[in-house]
């Protein structure tokens, strides 16, 4: 390994890079939610965008979130998008009875209490991803500083970095998404969940002329 031969350092390093990809979609596009970033360049939430000149643009399009629920109707009474998949799969993707939690909102709109195999309703499941992204991010950061004295001090430092910037926006995706969604689902987060750290005002404020892709 290019890090190091040591199970020590081996087995921690596999361990954060195997968690990696979930850690990402809880926090940016949990529960088959997507494409709820900001407008161009793509750089941080902006799942309330909704002025852009092509409907299937807008982030608005893909969740469908209003007062009542949330989530896009790919279901055969929807747009039966679920209907290019073969049929045993459609099957399964196609019924809220069969649908599996992580792809419900892809295929299906339901209401903000509708419950999931996990006894909590979609708003609830909802807040608990976007936070347990970011813990996972925390016990990444957790993970590498502890493999401080096995790792050169300048690969060491830079991971530290990039993890420490990745909790930032891991927060700021978990913040800015749950006061959007609050504000249309009107519904207190789960007991012991901490609110967003602003207003969603301000989250709608960022602007990054300066970053990629602008």
């Amino acid at each position: 390994m290019t890090w190091s031969n040591d199970p020590a350092v081996a087995g921690p390093i596999v361990g954060m890079m195997m968690g990696s990809r979930q850690a990402v979609v809880d926090y940016m596009t949990p529960l088959g939610l997507h494409h709820l970033m900001a407008t161009e360049h793509h750089y941080g939430p902006g799942p309330w965008v909704d002025d852009l000149e092509r409907s299937d643009w807008n982030p608005t399009y893909y969740h469908r979130a209003d007062r009542h629920g949330i989530g896009f109707d790919r279901s055969a009474s929807g747009s039966n998008a679920v209907g290019q998949y073969a049929p045993a799969v459609a099957a399964r993707f196609g019924s809220l009875g069969t649908v599996p939690d992580d792809y419900l909102l892809w295929f299906h709109h339901v209401p903000w209490d509708h419950r999931l195999r996990s006894g909590r309703t979609v708003w609830d499941e909802l807040v608990v991803r976007y936070s347990r992204g970011v813990e996972r991010v925390r016990d990444m950061r957790r993970i590498w500083a502890s493999l401080e004295p096995r790792i050169d001090r300048e690969r060491f430092e830079e991971v530290a970095a990039f993890l420490a910037i990745q909790e930032q926006e891991a927060l700021w995706w978990r913040d800015a998404s749950i006061a959007y969604f609050q504000s249309l689902s009107r519904r207190p987060l789960p007991k012991g969940y901490a609110p967003p750290a602003q207003t969603l005002d301000y989250y709608k404020s960022l602007r990054f002329p300066y970053a990629p892709g602008q």
